[in-house]
């Protein structure tokens, strides 16, 4: 009987800063190596140095390319990791955009407190050397009884779950879940023979609304946008919320199930991103390589304008309503989706659609959850235009979606860490796995380490 030590590094206690350390007798392996994101004091909490010794990690795999999931792999680069990194090839295409970003806000960040960023373009470089891919269901052997196959996530473009397989049994990590059935991507994969299972929690207390109803609340935001001559502002995450909403709002148009009027990603990243999706069509699901093949740019409608300049940018405010602005962060706490909502906050007859998770602590959420003033560059804008969410556009398996996944497993899985999520979402999870399924349901904190017979 063979023994693993498993490490809650990150990722436990919390939605963000996935990182999770297997050690076998020879091997150290990673899974993601993320940033905390969410409170005022994460800024210094990604950079202190790592619980273990960077240098003698053997393999790092990645889920997909969520900053909370990526975020501080350039910093284990700069702290002496030399193994390799395994990913799908479109997580490594998204992944390089995505530090480029970073990098940019790390740098303005730096210099406007007059502080090191946590890493370097050099660093970046170095890191993108050390990266190799590998398809869904390929085999990565990383020892003679220590094997790695990537399973599709569903999440997001390239999104994978890590089946580790050491000695007789395996061992599943989930990364995020996909809110499966999606318009984009192929359904979460369904895996079998798992013994343990370490997933994810983000909505393990939530449930969302439906396809439909998640369609017609949109199309109905919509029309009443065009009625009171209003401005829609979406803050948006650049990886696949910003793709699915296009592609919703391509579909109302075409169908003209409403007016055409003025649409603007104001997003660099969204936008390169999107040609991501683009090159990488093999990797959506057959309904939407159907319609690529057969000349519908899924993407792209009239009217519609990609803003990188940021001249452009400003010139929205002198397009008049009804208008829709898309615009990054997903969480308003950082991004060109700040000006618009210092704009458009105060008039009553604006929307502020909110479509991703809500951090606790971030702008995004204390609008969600009511407050009436919000400080936006130092000024206090008043919150006077209607808040909406809807939950059904999360990227994220809801309750009934999370627990339907580990249900499908029940008769080989032997214990379940519930991880990566509010304390209340994992634990509300954790029981409703323990009573209805009765399998061992585990809720970890991070540092905690659990040895496992392999």
């Amino acid at each position: 009987m063979k023994k693993a030590k498993l490490t809650f590094v990150g990722g436990a206690g919390g939605p963000t800063g996935s990182n999770f350390l297997f050690e076998t007798e020879d091997k150290k392996i990673l899974i993601d190596c993320g940033m905390t994101q969410g409170g005022e004091g994460d800024e210094a909490t990604n950079k202190e140095p790592f619980a273990y010794d960077p240098a003698s990690i053997d393999t790092l795999f990645v889920t997909h390319a969520h900053l909370d999931h990526i975020g501080r792999i350039p910093f284990l680069v700069k702290s002496g990791f030399r193994g390799k990194i395994y990913s799908t090839p479109p997580t490594r295409d998204i992944v390089e955009l995505t530090f480029s970003d970073a990098l940019s806000i790390m740098d303005h960040e730096a210099q406007k407190k007059q502080t090191e960023p946590m890493y370097t373009p050099e660093d970046v470089r170095q890191t993108l050397t050390l990266w190799q891919t590998a398809d869904y269901h390929e085999e990565i052997k990383v020892a003679d009884d220590l094997t790695i196959t990537l399973r599709d996530a569903g999440h997001v473009l390239g999104s994978a779950m890590i089946e580790v397989k050491y000695g007789s049994k395996k061992m599943l990590f989930t990364g995020d879940l996909g809110n499966s059935p999606s318009p984009l991507l192929k359904d979460t994969e369904n895996v079998s023979g798992i013994d343990y299972l370490l997933m994810e929690s983000v909505y393990g207390d939530r449930e969302h609304e439906k396809m439909d109803e998640r369609r017609n609340l949109l199309t109905d935001l919509i029309k009443k946008t065009i009625k009171e001559k209003g401005v829609l502002i979406v803050p948006i995450f650049s990886l696949e919320r910003t793709q699915v909403l296009l592609y919703e709002i391509n579909e109302l148009v075409e169908k003209n199930e409403i007016d055409s009027i003025p649409v603007f990603l104001d997003s660099p990243l969204g936008i390169k991103i999107t040609d991501v999706y683009e090159r990488n069509r093999k990797y959506l699901n057959e309904t939407a390589q159907s319609q690529f093949k057969h000349g519908d740019d899924i993407f792209k409608f009239p009217r519609l304008k990609f803003t990188t300049d940021v001249m452009d940018s400003k010139a929205i405010h002198g397009i008049p309503p009804p208008k829709i602005v898309i615009a990054g962060s997903g969480m308003s706490n950082g991004g060109r989706i700040l000006h618009h909502e210092k704009d458009y906050l105060p008039n009553p007859n604006n929307t502020l659609l909110l479509i991703g998770y809500q951090a606790a602590g971030t702008p995004g959420r204390r609008i969600q959850d009511g407050e009436k003033k919000i400080k936006i560059y130092g000024e206090e804008v008043n919150v006077n235009a209607h808040i909406v969410v809807i939950n059904g556009y999360s990227a994220h398996r809801d309750t009934n979606g999370l627990f339907d996944f580990v249900e499908g497993m029940k008769d080989d899985v032997q214990k379940v860490f519930v991880v990566m999520g509010e304390p209340k979402a994992s634990l509300f999870l954790s029981q409703r796995i323990h009573d209805y399924l009765g399998l061992k349901s585990f809720v970890p904190k991070n540092g905690e380490s659990v040895t496992l017979e392999f």
